[in-house]
């Protein structure tokens, strides 16, 4: 492992809707085997990467909810669109020769293991990369929380989030050309903001477990692995200035 790395054992965010390239809905092909290559990337540097997908590409839960469908039912079908995003990069990783395994918060021993921490930290410690499934396996926690649960348990050193664009802005940069954009932040300032980051239950759990989030676009060609030098253009969210 190079004695370089600012961290050397991080969890790695990422929507479902990240997934989709340029389709309205599902999996991109070329995108998946794109963010396979920067995680394989970094792997190849000597860092422990554990991984959490969304499912909104497939599912979003609280929309549906807002429709036809009662809340509870709606946050499992999106818990099972993750084991869906997590199957297909692990099975994009394996075919670069990356050893991974999937564990879901919702056991379905079928296709994958049970989350459990002990053997999840063996995998890590034997160089495999580990998709965390199923979010919390609880109704009503995004999969924002539980990428800082899985972190927090992980004891890794930094959450990353991989996103549209790159960084934390006042506003939409889509939207609003106006929008500030921050190159670092506490988290009372992403909460007093609400500056949606991630939800507010992610935010006050890396907080309590002081763990830093880095956000930064994975559209950028090498950002991962330059973000974990401490490198490049992103976002940090930590305790703040004392």
């Amino acid at each position: 492992m190079s004695t370089s790395l600012r961290y050397r054992r991080v969890l790695l965010k990422l929507s479902g809707e990240g997934l989709m390239g340029d389709k309205e809905f599902g999996l991109c092909t070329e995108t998946v085997n794109r963010i396979a290559d920067e995680i394989k990337t970094v792997h190849d540097m000597g860092v422990q990467i554990c991984l959490v997908i969304g499912g909104g590409n497939i599912f979003r839960g609280i929309s549906a909810a807002a429709s036809t469908i009662e809340r509870t039912s709606a946050d499992y079908m999106g818990m099972l669109a993750t084991v869906m995003n997590a199957l297909a990069m692990q099975s994009a990783l394996e075919i670069k020769g990356v050893e991974t395994r999937v564990q879901s918060a919702i056991p379905m021993d079928t296709v994958c293991e049970p989350f459990i921490r002990r053997r999840a930290e063996r995998h890590l410690e034997k160089n495999r990369v580990v998709i965390f499934a199923a979010g919390t396996g609880n109704p009503f926690f995004t999969t924002d929380t539980a990428a800082a649960l899985r972190a927090s348990e992980m004891r890794c050193d930094a959450l990353l989030k991989g996103t549209q664009v790159d960084g934390v802005y006042s506003a939409d940069p889509k939207k609003d050309p106006t929008a500030k954009r921050y190159n670092r932040l506490s988290y009372q300032d992403v909460l007093a903001c609400d500056l949606r980051v991630m939800d507010t239950s992610a935010i006050a759990l890396a907080r309590d477990n002081d763990l830093p989030i880095l956000v930064f676009s994975l559209h950028n060609p090498g950002a991962f692995s330059r973000v974990v030098n401490g490198e490049g253009t992103f976002t940090i969210v930590d305790k703040g200035v004392e």
